[in-house]
C-alpha cells in the first residue's frame, strides 16, 4: 500500500518568481503569438549563456519542443528516406523518433561505462561497419548528454571529423553542463535543448535549436513557421512545420534563466547528498563526473546497484521501497535497440555489430533518484530513511 505522505516527485517544475513579470508584459502588449519580445529575449539569453566563456556568437531558435529542434536539425542536414543516422542507444525515444520522421534508419551505438554516453570506439565501429555494408557513410551522428553528464565530446567529434559526418548534440538534459569548460550543446553542427516541465528549467513545454550561423537559424525558423515563401500571398515550396515557441512560454523561460545557475547548484547538491549517503555501500555506484573535464548539471541523480555485491538488493527493490512511501523514482532509459519499434535497426558496440552490452546493463541495474531543485530538508529526510532501511545502513547490514 502506498503511503499517504505527500508525493515526492522525481523532477518537478521549480518557478523562480519573476516569470509572471514577463508573462504580464506579453499580455499587456498583446504579444501572445509564436513571436514577440520574450521569444527574442529568450534566444538572446540562451546565446549569451551558452557562449559566455567562448567569445563566440551563437544563434538560437526557440521552438515548441526539443524533439522539434532535433527534427529540424535532421531536415537541415538533408536527412531523407533511405539514409542512416547514428544515434546513442541509451537515451529517451525522442532522440531517435525524428530519424523515423524522415524515413531514415537509426543505427544505434552502445555506451561507455564512465559517462554512460556514446562510446567513441563503438561509434567508429558503427561508421566503418555501415560504410563496409552500404558503401556510404551515415548522414549524421546524434550524441546525447545523458542525465546532464557530458559525453566524451573530444573523442566523438574526432571520429565524426575523420569521416566528415556532422554531429547533432542532444543536450535536452544538459543545459548548464560543460565539457572542458565549454557548454554542452555547442560542440556539434547543431545543439538541441529541452524546456519540458521536468527539465532543469522549463517553459512548460518547449525547446531550442543551437546554431553556429545566422543562416542556419534563419532556415530553421523558416521551416518552423510553415515554410512560407517570400510572397504577398501564402505560397509554399517546401514542407513546413508549426514548431515555433509562443511568446507566453518564452516569458516563463526568461524568468527561469534568471535562476538557472541556482537550479544547477541545487541539482548537483542532490547528487552529492546521495553520494555522501551511499559512498560506502558495496555494489552501489552514483553517476559522477569521471574527472575535472566533465561538469554535469546532474539533472537527474542516478544510481547503479549490482545485486551480487549489494547482498541481493536490486534497483527494482529500491524503486518499490520508494513507491511505498509515495516517492517517485524511475529506471534508467530502456535502450533504443531494445525497443519494439526499433528492434530491426542495426546496433553496434565497441567490438562491432550486435556486440555491446553496457547500455543493457545500465537499464537492468540503474535507477533515477528524486532530484528536484525544490526538494527540502523534510524531503531529504524521507529519502534518506528509505535508503538507510533498504541498504541496512543503521544496522550495519
Amino acid at each position: 500500500m502506498i503511503s499517504m505522505n505527500p508525493k515526492i516527485w522525481l523532477s518537478s517544475p521549480h518557478m523562480g518568481g519573476t516569470e509572471l513579470n514577463y508573462i504580464h508584459g506579453a499580455f499587456e502588449e498583446n504579444w501572445v503569438a509564436p513571436l514577440g519580445p520574450n521569444v527574442n529575449g529568450l534566444e538572446q539569453d540562451l546565446g549569451r549563456y551558452l557562449a559566455a566563456e567562448e567569445g563566440r556568437q551563437l544563434h538560437i531558435a526557440a521552438l515548441s519542443s526539443g524533439t522539434a529542434a532535433l527534427h529540424l536539425a535532421l531536415i537541415s542536414l538533408g536527412v531523407k528516406a533511405g539514409d542512416e543516422v547514428i544515434c546513442q542507444s541509451m537515451t529517451f525515444s525522442a532522440s531517435a523518433n525524428p530519424i523515423a520522421y524522415q524515413g531514415a534508419t537509426p543505427v544505434f551505438v552502445d555506451s561507455e561505462p564512465e559517462t554512460w554516453n556514446m562510446c567513441p570506439r563503438a561509434l567508429r565501429a558503427a561508421v566503418e561497419g555501415r560504410i563496409a555494408e552500404r558503401g556510404e557513410k551515415p548522414k549524421a551522428i546524434i550524441v546525447v548528454h545523458l542525465y546532464g553528464m557530458p559525453a566524451k565530446m573530444e573523442e566523438i567529434v574526432a571520429v565524426a571529423d575523420e569521416f566528415g559526418i556532422p554531429v547533432i548534440e542532444d543536450a535536452a538534459e544538459a543545459l548548464g553542463s560543460k565539457y572542458r569548460g565549454r557548454a554542452c550543446g555547442t560542440f556539434g553542427r547543431y545543439g538541441v535543448l529541452s524546456f519540458n516541465g521536468n527539465k532543469i528549467i522549463t517553459t512548460s513545454g518547449g525547446g531550442a535549436l543551437v546554431c553556429h550561423s545566422a543562416e542556419d537559424k534563419s532556415h530553421a525558423i523558416f521551416l518552423a513557421t510553415q515554410a512560407r515563401d517570400d510572397a504577398p500571398h501564402y505560397q509554399h515550396s517546401q514542407i513546413g512545420y508549426n514548431y515555433r515557441m509562443s511568446n507566453i512560454c518564452a516569458g516563463i523561460g526568461r524568468g527561469q534563466m534568471e535562476v538557472l545557475d541556482e537550479r544547477v547548484a541545487a541539482r548537483r547538491g542532490m547528487t552529492e547528498f546521495y553520494r555522501d549517503l551511499l559512498q560506502d555501500v558495496p555494489g552501489v555506484r552514483i553517476l559522477v563526473a569521471p574527472n575535472a573535464d566533465f561538469f554535469s548539471n546532474h539533472w537527474l541523480a542516478a544510481v547503479l546497484i549490482d545485486p551480487l555485491e549489494a547482498g541481493g538488493r536490486t534497483r527494482e527493490g529500491l524503486r518499490m521501497a520508494f513507491l511505498e512511501d509515495n516517492i517517485e523514482s524511475r529506471p534508467l532509459w530502456k535502450p533504443m535497440h531494445l525497443q519494439p519499434i526499433f528492434e530491426a535497426a542495426p546496433y553496434y558496440g565497441a567490438s562491432g555489430l550486435n556486440a555491446g552490452q553496457i547500455a543493457e546493463g545500465l537499464f537492468e541495474n540503474g535507477l533515477c533518484l528524486p532530484s528536484g531543485s525544490n526538494l527540502g530538508e523534510d524531503d531529504r529526510s524521507r529519502i534518506a530513511a528509505i535508503l538507510e532501511e533498504f541498504f541496512g545502513l543503521n544496522s550495519g547490514g
